[in-house]
């Protein structure tokens, strides 16, 4: 006993082979691995771990949201100084434009950053279904009431749609309405021609001739977000003055002296049917703005009943940001379209919150008040020869 216990005190452990102890280790850990391995295996499978977990996606601009001197160059000696500052000082430093409209005239008030203004226009967005629910009810597809299936269980009605921005429902109506009314009704709203009567440096927008490929989203994408479209701030101004007045679609007019004010004729550039229709369409313009995506108007202004479309998208590398709205007032008519251009602070939200700070503006400078709004009388309808019919 005591030479066992001497024998094994007398063995040292640093003689044993090390390849030997080296291999057992070794193969100890392969075997842990291996039993873990087919547990795994072996183990129910959550629901969740056969999910890959989704990269977030990020979308690069190239383009400033803030911009410097926007008003160099503009020839504002014909505007209304009341309105030309409300919207300089409710612009701000954005990279936009702002265009005023008087709706009984097709006079531009102001247009400030005109460089951008009479432009080759931008994807309109959502600012297109104003266009296509006019086509859709023009039509009979669609009343307000209407409720159109997204889904299983999800329906909706324009009016919803309109004050939410609902591009499924849009989608639907687009492709019930097909291409070739789509397009009808658009070409009649000025969309793809000049809005403005003889303004220097106005350039046209893009309707395309045909439906824009099944790849891109055919018609239920060009009356969704206005995929394949261009449009200007003065073709959209002009199309909702035509809303705001009961369809008289005016040329626009940007007198450039005092003398040219004091001598304005409007010129209509045609009567569209849609007097009928506006009031299906405009609970869902009043709604956008009272609990919809123009509501950031009401941060600013509160005091009379704006009805307006946002409009939000991106092209390469640019995010559009669109508000058209008017003051649907007995005093104080105006027709107000914001229009931005840049990165991830721009967006349709924020023009309306820009269109709400300029009402206020005017609002405070007594724009809304009885003798102080508007220089140019309303006009009589009747006596007015449509520009086409002139010599």
């Amino acid at each position: 006993m005591l030479e066992a216990s001497s024998l094994a005190a007398s063995v040292n452990p640093s003689t044993l082979t090390p390849h030997k102890k080296s291999r057992g280790v070794t193969e100890n850990q392969h075997a842990k691995k291996r039993m873990r391995t087919l547990a795994r295996s072996r183990a129910p499978r959550s629901r969740y771990a056969a999910t890959p977990r989704r990269r977030r996606y990020y979308e690069r601009f190239h383009t400033s949201s803030f911009a410097s001197a926007i008003t160099d160059g503009d020839v504002s000696a014909g505007e209304d100084p009341v309105v030309r500052q409300a919207a300089i000082d409710a612009l701000g430093n954005m990279n936009g434009t702002v265009v005023a409209i008087e709706p009984t005239s097709g006079r531009v008030l102001a247009m400030v950053n005109q460089k951008l203004a009479l432009s080759s226009g931008a994807q309109p967005c959502s600012t297109i279904k104003l266009s296509v629910a006019l086509a859709a009810l023009s039509e009979g597809v669609i009343d307000k009431e209407t409720e159109v299936s997204l889904g299983r269980r999800s329906r909706m009605n324009l009016t919803t749609a309109l004050a939410h921005s609902n591009n499924a429902y849009f989608e639907a109506v687009g492709r019930k309405l097909g291409f070739e009314k789509v397009q009808y009704y658009a070409h009649q709203f000025g969309l793809g021609e000049l809005a403005g009567y003889h303004i220097p440096g106005e350039q046209l927008g893009t309707y395309p001739e045909t439906e824009i490929s099944a790849k891109l989203g055919g018609v239920g994408k060009m009356c969704s977000f206005g995929e394949g479209i261009s449009m200007t701030p003065l073709q959209l101004g002009a199309l909702v003055t035509a809303i705001s007045n009961g369809g008289t679609l005016y040329y626009l007019q940007h007198p450039t002296t005092p003398d040219a004010v004091a001598n304005f004729q409007p010129r209509v550039k045609r009567h569209l049917d849609i007097e009928p229709v506006i009031p299906e369409l405009s609970d869902g313009m009043a709604g956008a703005v009272a609990y919809g995506t123009a509501r950031s108007v009401r941060l600013n202004f509160n005091e009379e009943s704006i009805l307006g479309k946002t409009g939000t998208c991106s092209r390469a590398g640019t995010r559009f940001g669109w508000f058209a709205s008017y003051a649907n007032t007995d005093i104080g008519r105006i027709v107000t379209v914001v229009f931005l251009q840049g990165g991830r602070p721009t967006f349709g939200p924020k023009a309306a919150e820009i269109a709400g700070r300029m009402y206020r503006n005017l609002y405070d400078h007594n724009f809304f008040v009885a003798g102080a709004a508007g220089t140019t009388p309303a006009p009589d309808l009747d006596k007015i020869v449509p520009a086409a019919d002139r010599q």
